[in-house]
């Protein structure tokens, strides 16, 4: 299903002013359901103000009166005569009014999860590697007045989307765990295989 335009915004306007599920307003406006809840909790987009679809046309009011009368119906975005473009890959667009905002996030994310590499970071905030080892190194030039906070809150990443980098590292730190017991064990061997002719010479 097409994501609505502004999915975080929608989905504030959503929580704010129907009945719908969390479930139902998650996956209309493609996000985990724990950002939704983290919306009607006030811990996720305190700062984004709502948007409503259907003044945007996106949704029809008697959609939204039919999925408010049957918690298991699921919302259908109203289709568009001229189809949007999908996004291809790239770097992350990210709107001026946020960019403030990106030291924060990183100082969370290194402060929170050191195990994310400086490509899993840049992908997450979209910002670029100096930037995030000068605030890993606190060689930052505003390093003073850089707060600590979480990007999902912030709004430049999805909950989803974190989650997924915190596992990809963790599965990638046990494999570096596994590893390493294996490099150990093989290195006396190889000592004792190296000191083995001295030995010998030393004996006769």
């Amino acid at each position: 299903m097409t994501q609505p335009l502004m999915p975080m915004a929608t989905a504030v306007w959503l929580v704010d002013n129907t009945a719908l599920t969390f479930t139902q307003i998650a996956d209309f406006c493609q996000l985990h359901e724990l950002e939704v809840q983290g919306i009607a909790d006030g811990t996720v987009g305190t700062h984004i103000v709502g948007q409503d679809p259907t003044t945007s046309g996106q949704l029809s009011q008697e959609e939204l009166d039919r999925c408010q009368a049957d918690p298991d119906t699921r919302l259908k975005l109203t289709e568009d005569d001229v189809k949007a473009v999908p996004r291809t890959k790239g770097p992350r667009y990210t709107p001026v009014s946020k960019r403030q905002d990106k030291p924060d996030a990183i100082a969370w994310l290194v402060r929170h999860h050191p195990e994310l590499t400086d490509l899993q970071i840049s992908r997450l905030v979209g910002t670029t590697k100096p930037t995030i080892q000068s605030i890993r190194e606190r060689s930052h030039w505003n390093i003073q007045n850089i707060k600590p906070q979480d990007p999902v809150g912030l709004g430049l990443c999805r909950q989803i989307e974190l989650d997924e980098a915190v596992q990809l590292a963790a599965a990638r730190r046990e494999k570096a765990a596994e590893k390493a017991p294996a490099t150990a064990e093989a290195a006396p061997a190889v000592e004792e295989a190296e000191a083995t002719p001295a030995e010998e010479v030393a004996e006769e």
